[in-house]
Protein backbone atom coordinates (compact mmCIF):
# COMPACT_ATOMS: atom_id res chain seq x y z
CA UNK A 1 0.00 0.00 0.00
CA UNK A 2 1.31 3.07 -1.12
CA UNK A 3 1.38 6.11 1.85
CA UNK A 4 -0.78 8.90 0.89
CA UNK A 5 1.56 12.05 -0.14
CA UNK A 6 1.90 14.45 2.64
CA UNK A 7 2.11 18.39 2.52
CA UNK A 8 5.83 19.37 2.43
CA UNK A 9 6.23 22.30 -0.20
CA UNK A 10 3.23 24.88 -1.12
CA UNK A 11 4.06 27.48 -3.31
CA UNK A 12 1.48 30.54 -4.26
CA UNK A 13 1.97 32.53 -7.59
CA UNK A 14 1.62 35.83 -7.42
CA UNK A 15 0.99 38.38 -10.51
CA UNK A 16 0.93 42.59 -10.53
CA UNK A 17 -2.72 43.91 -10.01
CA UNK A 18 -4.31 47.17 -10.93
CA UNK A 19 -6.91 49.41 -9.26
CA UNK A 20 -9.79 50.00 -11.34
CA UNK A 21 -10.26 53.20 -11.28
CA UNK A 22 -6.86 54.95 -11.34
CA UNK A 23 -5.30 51.86 -13.04
CA UNK A 24 -2.10 52.24 -11.10
CA UNK A 25 -0.02 48.79 -9.97
CA UNK A 26 -1.01 47.40 -6.83
CA UNK A 27 -0.87 43.27 -6.03
CA UNK A 28 -3.47 41.49 -7.04
CA UNK A 29 -6.67 40.46 -4.77
CA UNK A 30 -6.86 37.35 -6.47
CA UNK A 31 -3.58 36.18 -5.73
CA UNK A 32 -3.64 38.02 -2.24
CA UNK A 33 -6.60 35.79 -1.29
CA UNK A 34 -4.31 32.95 -2.87
CA UNK A 35 -1.35 33.85 -0.46
CA UNK A 36 -3.77 33.91 3.02
CA UNK A 37 -4.56 30.54 2.34
CA UNK A 38 -1.21 29.50 1.67
CA UNK A 39 -0.18 30.79 5.11
CA UNK A 40 -3.00 29.26 6.43
CA UNK A 41 -1.97 25.97 5.37
CA UNK A 42 1.69 26.54 5.91
CA UNK A 43 1.22 27.43 9.57
CA UNK A 44 -1.15 24.04 10.27
CA UNK A 45 1.11 21.40 8.39
CA UNK A 46 4.36 23.00 8.69
CA UNK A 47 4.75 23.25 5.19
CA UNK A 48 7.54 25.37 3.67
CA UNK A 49 5.91 28.04 1.36
CA UNK A 50 7.03 30.06 -1.77
CA UNK A 51 5.72 33.19 -3.41
CA UNK A 52 6.84 33.22 -6.93
CA UNK A 53 6.66 35.91 -9.69
CA UNK A 54 7.20 35.35 -13.48
CA UNK A 55 8.32 38.72 -14.98
CA UNK A 56 10.39 42.20 -13.61
CA UNK A 57 11.60 42.27 -10.47
CA UNK A 58 11.47 46.07 -10.63
CA UNK A 59 7.40 46.08 -10.03
CA UNK A 60 7.11 48.13 -6.60
CA UNK A 61 3.79 46.46 -6.68
CA UNK A 62 5.69 43.17 -5.70
CA UNK A 63 6.38 44.56 -1.69
CA UNK A 64 2.79 44.64 -1.31
CA UNK A 65 3.02 40.82 -1.18
CA UNK A 66 5.74 41.29 1.90
CA UNK A 67 3.10 43.99 3.66
CA UNK A 68 0.66 40.87 3.18
CA UNK A 69 3.03 38.14 4.79
CA UNK A 70 5.34 36.47 2.19
CA UNK A 71 8.68 36.54 3.93
CA UNK A 72 10.38 36.57 0.67
CA UNK A 73 9.27 37.02 -2.98
CA UNK A 74 11.17 34.82 -5.48
CA UNK A 75 11.46 36.91 -8.66
CA UNK A 76 12.07 34.63 -12.31
CA UNK A 77 13.49 37.22 -14.96
CA UNK A 78 10.67 36.77 -17.55
CA UNK A 79 10.73 38.79 -21.03
CA UNK A 80 7.56 39.68 -22.35
CA UNK A 81 7.37 37.14 -25.08
CA UNK A 82 8.42 34.57 -22.86
CA UNK A 83 5.76 31.73 -21.75
CA UNK A 84 5.58 32.21 -18.29
CA UNK A 85 3.81 29.20 -17.56
CA UNK A 86 6.92 26.92 -18.31
CA UNK A 87 9.19 28.52 -16.55
CA UNK A 88 6.90 28.83 -13.58
CA UNK A 89 6.40 24.83 -13.78
CA UNK A 90 9.99 24.48 -13.86
CA UNK A 91 10.62 25.70 -10.22
CA UNK A 92 7.09 24.62 -8.39
CA UNK A 93 7.66 20.86 -10.40
CA UNK A 94 9.08 19.85 -6.86
CA UNK A 95 5.82 21.67 -4.72
CA UNK A 96 3.20 19.45 -3.39
CA UNK A 97 0.31 22.71 -3.87
CA UNK A 98 0.60 25.38 -6.00
CA UNK A 99 -1.92 27.74 -5.28
CA UNK A 100 -3.00 30.84 -7.88
CA UNK A 101 -5.60 33.39 -8.31
CA UNK A 102 -8.38 32.71 -11.03
CA UNK A 103 -6.70 35.48 -13.05
CA UNK A 104 -4.99 38.60 -13.30
CA UNK A 105 -6.04 42.07 -13.08
CA UNK A 106 -5.04 44.39 -16.33
CA UNK A 107 -2.84 42.22 -17.80
CA UNK A 108 -3.37 38.56 -19.29
CA UNK A 109 -7.16 39.02 -17.97
CA UNK A 110 -7.82 35.55 -19.66
CA UNK A 111 -7.38 33.47 -16.57
CA UNK A 112 -5.64 30.45 -18.60
CA UNK A 113 -2.35 30.33 -16.23
CA UNK A 114 -3.36 27.87 -13.65
CA UNK A 115 -5.00 25.76 -17.21
CA UNK A 116 -1.47 26.00 -19.11
CA UNK A 117 0.47 24.86 -15.78
CA UNK A 118 -1.69 22.41 -14.74
CA UNK A 119 -1.06 20.69 -18.10
CA UNK A 120 2.82 21.35 -18.37
CA UNK A 121 2.74 19.86 -14.97
CA UNK A 122 0.60 16.74 -15.75
CA UNK A 123 -1.59 17.45 -12.51
CA UNK A 124 -5.11 17.65 -11.15
CA UNK A 125 -6.58 21.43 -11.52
CA UNK A 126 -9.41 22.92 -8.93
CA UNK A 127 -10.59 26.13 -9.81
CA UNK A 128 -13.16 28.45 -7.88
CA UNK A 129 -11.54 27.58 -4.48
CA UNK A 130 -13.11 29.14 -1.30
CA UNK A 131 -11.73 26.65 0.75
CA UNK A 132 -8.90 24.50 1.20
CA UNK A 133 -8.02 21.75 3.24
CA UNK A 134 -5.37 18.34 3.22
CA UNK A 135 -6.72 15.35 4.05
CA UNK A 136 -4.94 12.23 3.99
CA UNK A 137 -3.03 12.76 0.95
CA UNK A 138 -5.40 14.96 -0.62
CA UNK A 139 -6.73 18.24 -1.24
CA UNK A 140 -10.44 19.26 0.05
CA UNK A 141 -11.86 22.34 -1.80
CA UNK A 142 -15.45 23.92 -1.40
CA UNK A 143 -15.87 25.70 -4.85
CA UNK A 144 -17.63 28.47 -5.20
CA UNK A 145 -20.73 28.27 -7.86
CA UNK A 146 -23.35 30.34 -9.49
CA UNK A 147 -26.01 31.90 -7.14
CA UNK A 148 -24.69 30.71 -3.97
CA UNK A 149 -24.28 27.13 -4.65
CA UNK A 150 -20.97 25.45 -3.26
CA UNK A 151 -19.36 21.71 -4.26
CA UNK A 152 -17.01 19.83 -2.69
CA UNK A 153 -14.33 17.92 -4.32
CA UNK A 154 -11.46 16.53 -3.94
CA UNK A 155 -8.29 15.80 -5.88
CA UNK A 156 -4.98 13.77 -5.20
CA UNK A 157 -1.72 15.62 -4.24
CA UNK A 158 0.71 17.38 -5.91
CA UNK A 159 -2.14 19.45 -7.63
CA UNK A 160 -2.70 23.04 -8.66
CA UNK A 161 -5.69 25.27 -7.07
CA UNK A 162 -7.28 28.33 -8.17
CA UNK A 163 -8.40 30.39 -5.53
CA UNK A 164 -12.06 32.68 -5.81
CA UNK A 165 -12.11 36.43 -5.30
CA UNK A 166 -14.86 35.13 -2.44
CA UNK A 167 -12.33 32.66 -1.06
CA UNK A 168 -12.50 33.24 2.95
CA UNK A 169 -9.58 34.40 3.40
CA UNK A 170 -8.76 38.23 4.62
CA UNK A 171 -5.37 39.30 3.98
CA UNK A 172 -3.91 42.16 6.00
CA UNK A 173 -1.29 44.40 5.33
CA UNK A 174 1.76 45.51 7.40
CA UNK A 175 4.22 47.51 6.87
CA UNK A 176 6.35 46.15 9.67
CA UNK A 177 6.45 42.61 7.23
CA UNK A 178 6.91 45.05 4.05
CA UNK A 179 10.20 46.21 5.73
CA UNK A 180 11.18 42.97 7.07
CA UNK A 181 10.85 40.96 3.95
CA UNK A 182 13.18 40.72 0.72
CA UNK A 183 12.20 40.57 -3.09
CA UNK A 184 15.23 37.90 -4.69
CA UNK A 185 15.24 37.54 -8.28
CA UNK A 186 16.54 34.43 -10.12
CA UNK A 187 17.96 35.29 -13.21
CA UNK A 188 17.27 33.57 -16.45
CA UNK A 189 20.25 31.68 -16.42
CA UNK A 190 19.37 29.71 -13.82
CA UNK A 191 15.56 28.71 -15.66
CA UNK A 192 14.80 27.75 -18.89
CA UNK A 193 12.88 30.84 -20.38
CA UNK A 194 10.29 29.45 -23.52
CA UNK A 195 9.40 31.58 -26.44
CA UNK A 196 5.13 32.07 -26.28
CA UNK A 197 3.93 30.71 -29.53
CA UNK A 198 0.61 32.65 -29.21
CA UNK A 199 2.37 35.58 -27.94
CA UNK A 200 3.12 37.24 -31.81
CA UNK A 201 -1.12 37.08 -32.40
CA UNK A 202 -1.95 38.78 -29.33
CA UNK A 203 -2.12 43.28 -28.93
CA UNK A 204 -2.38 44.79 -25.89
CA UNK A 205 -3.85 48.18 -25.09
CA UNK A 206 -5.82 50.06 -22.68
CA UNK A 207 -9.54 48.49 -21.95
CA UNK A 208 -11.98 51.23 -23.25
CA UNK A 209 -14.72 51.48 -21.58
CA UNK A 210 -18.50 51.40 -23.52
CA UNK A 211 -21.03 53.52 -22.88
CA UNK A 212 -23.98 51.79 -21.13
CA UNK A 213 -26.88 52.45 -23.25
CA UNK A 214 -30.12 53.49 -21.18
CA UNK A 215 -33.16 51.41 -22.06
CA UNK A 216 -36.40 51.91 -20.74
CA UNK A 217 -38.04 49.05 -19.37
CA UNK A 218 -40.87 47.13 -21.75
CA UNK A 219 -44.26 46.86 -20.68
CA UNK A 220 -45.55 45.82 -23.65
CA UNK A 221 -47.86 42.46 -23.46
CA UNK A 222 -46.18 39.74 -25.44
CA UNK A 223 -48.82 40.12 -28.52
CA UNK A 224 -47.91 43.50 -28.66
CA UNK A 225 -44.14 43.11 -28.63
CA UNK A 226 -44.48 40.06 -31.48
CA UNK A 227 -46.57 42.49 -33.62
CA UNK A 228 -43.68 45.37 -32.96
CA UNK A 229 -41.14 42.27 -34.75
CA UNK A 230 -43.34 42.52 -37.79
CA UNK A 231 -44.76 46.12 -38.37
CA UNK A 232 -43.22 49.58 -38.01
CA UNK A 233 -45.20 51.47 -35.37
CA UNK A 234 -44.27 54.53 -32.93
CA UNK A 235 -42.66 54.29 -29.77
CA UNK A 236 -44.03 57.25 -28.17
CA UNK A 237 -41.36 59.28 -28.13
CA UNK A 238 -41.12 63.24 -28.72
CA UNK A 239 -39.21 65.52 -30.98
CA UNK A 240 -38.54 68.68 -29.41
CA UNK A 241 -37.15 71.22 -32.47
CA UNK A 242 -37.82 74.62 -30.48
CA UNK A 243 -36.89 75.97 -27.20
CA UNK A 244 -34.51 76.70 -25.11
CA UNK A 245 -31.58 74.53 -24.36
CA UNK A 246 -32.54 74.15 -20.82
CA UNK A 247 -36.43 73.61 -22.17
CA UNK A 248 -35.13 70.60 -23.77
CA UNK A 249 -32.86 69.20 -21.18
CA UNK A 250 -36.16 69.24 -19.30
CA UNK A 251 -37.91 66.65 -21.40
CA UNK A 252 -35.11 63.83 -21.44
CA UNK A 253 -35.17 65.08 -17.45
CA UNK A 254 -38.64 63.86 -17.39
CA UNK A 255 -38.80 60.93 -19.67
CA UNK A 256 -35.47 59.63 -17.32
CA UNK A 257 -37.48 59.84 -14.50
CA UNK A 258 -40.33 58.77 -16.15
CA UNK A 259 -38.97 55.33 -16.91
CA UNK A 260 -37.21 55.10 -13.73
CA UNK A 261 -33.53 55.42 -15.27
CA UNK A 262 -32.62 57.75 -12.98
CA UNK A 263 -33.59 58.10 -9.06
CA UNK A 264 -33.28 62.04 -8.95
Amino acid sequence: MIAPRQLKRIAVLVSIGRHPVSGAPRYSRNDAAALELGRDLAARHGAQLAVLHAGDAAEPALADYLALGAGEVEVLACGAGDDPARVLAAQVESCDLVLTGTRAEGAYDTGMLPYRLAAVLGRPLVGAAVDIDIEGGRVAVRQFLPKGLRRRVDAALPAVVAVHPLANAQPRYAYARLRDGTIRTTPAGHHACHADPDAAAWALGAVERKPARLAAAEKRSGHARMLSATTTESRGGKVVNGGTSVEKAQVILAYLREHQLIDY
